[in-house]
């Protein structure tokens, strides 16, 4: 099932860092999942802090926050030779919650604005390749609940299903907690109201965006 784009995303795995040489510069691509511009911003100032002396700590970013927000810099690099190029990887991979800062220790020779593209989009490219790629899924929390003399069968269902369950909770009735991808509530409800004949209780609570790892 296809899911609209409302409610899916990606965005990289956490943190994680990589190094080039080109033309004996060294191209450092630190990388991280933020969530905000503020976690952007705060990241970018703590790879610069930390890599005062380097000649240039170049960045982009796009977050979901008010509508993927994109933003980059050259950090004096010729206009449009760094941060754009940083950019364009992120979003050719439509990538966001994504954070990509490049810092460069200039090594003698000069790579021109077309060499210093192709090594600010190889650094971030390269970096990229070594960071898994996670998409996050909007799910809705439900909470199903039964009579103990059916609750072998719909817990068996529920596990054959493969969405994340929770705890399963006994009272004087069984709750299975689970999360379910939005849309694809209905066929399994279908399916449990079958084989409890109509007499399973289900609380639909609060959606959020969950990981699904591969």
């Amino acid at each position: 099932m296809k899911l609209p784009k409302s409610h899916s995303y990606l965005t990289v795995s956490g943190y994680s860092e990589s190094e080039l040489h080109i033309q004996k510069s060294r191209f450092i691509a630190y990388i991280n999942r933020v969530d905000t511009e503020v976690e952007a911003q705060s990241f970018v100032q703590e790879i610069s802090k930390m890599h005062r002396e380097a000649n240039h700590n170049c960045y982009a970013y796009v977050v979901r926050e008010n509508g993927n927000l994109q933003r980059s810099s050259d950090d004096g690099e010729p206009a449009g030779t760094a941060g754009r190029p940083i950019l364009e990887v992120i979003r050719n991979r439509e990538l966001t919650d994504t954070v990509i800062v490049v810092t460069r220790y200039f090594g003698g020779i000069k790579l021109g604005a077309g060499g210093l593209i192709r090594a600010y989009s190889a650094s971030a490219a390269t970096g990229l390749d070594q960071n898994p790629t996670l998409e996050w899924i909007l799910h809705r929390y439900l909470t199903i609940t039964v009579d103990y003399h059916v609750m072998g069968k719909v817990e068996h269902e529920l596990r054959q299903s493969g969405y994340e369950m929770e705890s399963t909770r006994f009272t004087d009735t069984v709750s299975f907690p689970l999360w379910i991808p939005v849309g694809e509530e209905q066929p399994l409800l279908d399916q449990i109201a079958e084989q409890t004949s109509g007499m399973a209780h289900v609380d639909k609570g609060k959606q959020e965006y969950r990981p699904r790892y591969s």
